[in-house]
């Protein structure tokens, strides 16, 4: 054959070769297979042969050769990740709003059952934990429940212990809240009024502690199943008395399984204290069972002696401040304990004034006095007898409904309270020079500048704020947390700087950040 044509032949052959690989291309335009873009259905890589074998099983189709079952959630299932995720964090806030609560000596007593657990607790969160949580004297749990609450605290703290058991996923965490319950529920029905019948059981009450008392949880609950055995016969057997046993039973078994998990707190307790106090971490472990600090009472002058709250009448503060010899009013413990100090009549009655004054909503008592280690002998100190002035400060507690909170919660499930402000009235009524008044000064610590942060995420800066006088009153100082001041003179803000009647007063609150897109 020529060669030309020969040639002419072969290019003829390619042409027709491209135009057919140029037909399995695929359209850049149209819409690209995505295999991660599925989620009702399982994925696989289309074959690129013509036949596909498939089996079916009613409406839905496996392909042969496909890796088992997908690894994507049906609608259903991501439903419940959703509300199992949502209890998660509620309760995960729970825990955190107990903690600041005790920490800041304001707790409830939910508060303080929650605050024990977290020792042994493996679901909490580890950047949640203070060094010094280790130190706060918390009552045993048995203590909390059986304290001299009334019906209507019992019946709201069973349903908190109620709301954590149902968010809680952790079995040795739901034994202790159910144990709990028990507990909470058998003192409830002992505070109820009782009828002839009741009256009737409580006559072999003794007996059946005499029974009980000793045995320990594994015999329990093998007196438990013989009882309900014997309940669930045809024997002729005085059912009364076996129910009644059968209901002490379930008390004994839930304070059984309660000294338990308390044991296991008593450990985890020591273990944290042997690297920081090996003195206390053995007398710890010697001891038995918690240690049994006292818990305040959610009444009366110790109420108000710990951290009063804000629906605190003016008559009480009053009357508790007045009642000085029985029970000293709040913040004024630094005072009673040092005799070496002589507080005027003068002093004394501007502070019982503003004692009267009560508490506004959001305001708590504030006596985060500060040591000034560094503070010099003043030069009039040969001439006058140094003292420091007397104090009632307030701290204004709010919430921040900031985007954040205002999607994670709500009126009946509020964020941790924040500091918004402070109101400090520091009384001078002997001032020698009453035409100099005292002053203050912000102290940074560090080097810290104003507007600088040192603070780690999640925390904030401090400083001290200290009041200076002349003679014959020592300076003064409190740590306040660090923010910028709002000098408004607007009657909601109520920014106040004043010294009149011997009262210096500051009052101030913290600038509130708007965030504008």
């Amino acid at each position: 054959m020529n060669p030309d044509r020969q040639a002419m032949i072969a290019a003829g052959v390619g042409r027709d070769r491209d135009r057919d690989n140029n037909n399995n291309r695929r359209d850049i335009t149209a819409p690209r297979l995505d295999n991660n873009n599925r989620i009702s259905k399982p994925q696989y890589k289309p074959s690129s042969s013509s036949s596909k074998t498939t089996t079916t099983t009613g409406s839905n189709s496996t392909p042969v050769g496909s890796s088992g079952p997908s690894k994507y959630l049906t609608q259903d299932e991501q439903s419940e990740q959703f509300v199992a995720d949502e209890d998660k964090f509620v309760l995960k806030q729970a825990k955190k709003k107990a903690d600041i609560r005790v920490r800041e000596r304001r707790a409830k007593p939910i508060d303080y059952l929650a605050f024990n657990l977290r020792f042994i607790d493996t679901d909490r969160d580890v950047f949640d934990d203070h060094d010094d949580d280790v130190d706060i004297p918390v009552p045993s749990p048995e203590r909390v429940v059986l304290q001299s609450l009334n019906e209507s605290q019992l019946k709201e703290l069973e349903e908190d212990i109620k709301s954590y058991n149902t968010l809680e996923t952790n079995r040795r965490n739901k034994e202790y809240w159910n144990a709990l319950s028990i507990l909470c529920e058998d003192k409830r029905n002992k505070l109820k009024p009782q009828g002839a019948e009741g009256r009737a059981v409580n006559t072999v009450a003794a007996d059946v502690d005499k029974i009980l008392a000793p045995k320990t949880l594994e015999q329990l609950e093998g007196l438990e199943k013989q009882i309900r055995a014997k309940l669930q016969s045809n024997e002729p057997i005085d059912t009364d008395y076996w129910e009644s046993l059968l209901k002490s039973l379930l008390v004994y078994k839930a304070k059984a399984k309660l000294k338990q998990v308390c044991l296991e707190i008593k450990a985890a307790r020591v273990e944290l204290l042997k690297a920081k106090d090996p003195e206390r971490a053995k007398a710890l472990e010697e001891a038995d069972g918690l240690p049994d600090a006292a818990l305040p009472s959610t009444s009366g002058p110790s109420r108000a002696m710990a951290r009063p709250a804000a629906s605190t009448s003016t008559t009480a503060l009053a009357a508790s401040a007045s009642n000085s010899s029985t029970a000293p009013p709040p913040g004024t413990a630094r005072f009673a304990s040092t005799g070496n100090e002589d507080f005027s009549q003068a002093t004394k009655a501007l502070y019982d004034r503003e004692v009267a004054r009560g508490f506004l909503e959001g305001e708590e008592i504030f006596t985060a006095e500060e040591s000034l280690t560094s503070n010099p002998k003043p030069v009039w100190a040969d001439k006058y007898r140094p003292r420091k002035p007397r104090y009632f400060n307030r701290v204004l507690m709010g919430y921040e409904w900031n985007k954040y909170n205002q999607t994670h919660y709500d009126h009946d499930n509020p964020p941790p309270k924040v500091v918004q402000g402070y109101k400090f009235n520091i009384f001078y009524p002997d001032l020698i020079d009453k035409t100099k008044a005292p002053t203050f000064k912000i102290i940074r610590e560090g080097g810290r500048r104003r507007g600088e942060s040192f603070a780690p995420a999640g925390k904030e800066d401090t400083c001290l704020i200290r009041f200076v006088a002349g003679p014959p009153y020592e300076d003064i100082a409190f740590r306040i947390v660090d923010r910028e001041w709002d000098y408004s003179a607007k009657k909601e803000r109520g920014f106040k700087s004043s010294f009149d009647k011997g009262i210096l007063q500051l009052h101030f609150q913290f600038k509130k950040i708007y965030y504008r897109k």
